[in-house]
C-alpha cells in the first residue's frame, strides 16, 4: 500500500496550517485511491527537536518521525509563514535527517499565513530547501492565507497539487516495481553484492 507521510508545523490548536495539512491529505487520498498516512505534527516533538540537536540522540517520537518520512512514497509538508519564510521548527526538523534521506521522494509542499504578501516563500525558501534535500517537488505548491479558506479557489489548488502528487508517486512506484527505494541503512544493513553494482554499471 502506499505510505504518505504529512508534517505540519503549526504552534496552535487548531491551527490553520493544520487544517490545510487535512484538506491536501484528504484531497491526495482520494487521487490515490488508498494510502496509509501518517501525520508528524511538530509541535509535539519541538522539545526532542531540540535535544537531537544538542545531544545527536533522537528521542523515540522523533525516531519513529524520521522513520516515516524514510518509508515514505509520498511527503506533504505544511509550515506556517514565521519573518517571510518558513518556521524555524520546521527547519528543525529537516536539518536533522540523514543526509539522502529524501533522494527521489516526491513532496508537495505548502504554506499559511495571515495575508497573501507572503505567497512567494513556496518559491523563495520551500522549493530550494527541497531542492538541496534532493527531493522532486510538485509543480503546484499551495499557499493559504487566512481569506482563503473561505474561498473555492483553495479547493482548485489543493485539488490539481494533490493529484500531481499522487502522479508522481505513482510513477516512481512503477519504477522501483512497488518496493521501497534503498537507503544508506539498508546498504549498510544489506550491501548490494559487488557484481550486481558492476552488472548495473555496464547496463547504464
Amino acid at each position: 500500500m502506499t505510505s504518505l507521510v504529512v508534517v505540519s508545523a503549526g504552534l496552535s490548536t487548531p491551527s490553520s496550517t493544520r487544517l490545510l495539512a487535512g484538506r491536501l491529505t484528504a484531497a491526495t487520498v482520494e487521487a490515490l485511491e488508498e494510502a496509509e498516512v501518517t501525520h508528524v505534527e511538530l509541535r509535539d516533538l519541538a522539545h526532542e527537536l531540540t535535544d537531537r540537536l544538542l545531544t545527536g540522540f533522537p528521542g523515540p517520537a522523533l525516531s519513529g518521525a524520521v522513520e516515516a518520512v524514510r518509508r515514505a512514497d509520498g511527503l506533504i509538508a505544511v509550515t506556517p509563514v514565521f519573518a517571510a519564510s518558513y518556521s524555524g521548527l520546521f527547519k528543525m526538523f529537516f536539518d536533522v535527517l540523514d543526509p539522502g534521506l529524501l533522494d527521489g521522494k516526491p513532496v508537495l509542499v505548502a504554506a499559511t499565513a495571515g495575508t497573501p504578501r507572503h505567497s512567494l516563500v513556496l518559491e523563495h525558501a520551500l522549493r530550494p530547501l527541497f531542492a538541496y534535500l534532493r527531493a522532486v517537488v510538485v509543480p503546484t505548491g499551495v499557499f493559504a492565507a487566512t481569506d482563503d479558506f473561505a474561498g473555492t479557489d483553495l479547493d482548485t489548488r489543493v485539488s490539481r497539487a494533490a493529484g500531481e502528487l499522487a502522479a508522481l508517486v505513482g510513477k516512481v512506484r512503477s519504477q522501483d516495481g512497488g518496493q521501497r527505494r534503498r537507503t544508506v541503512e539498508d546498504e549498510l544493513d544489506d550491501p548490494t553484492p559487488f557484481e550486481e553494482l558492476l552488472r548495473r554499471a555496464s547496463q547504464g
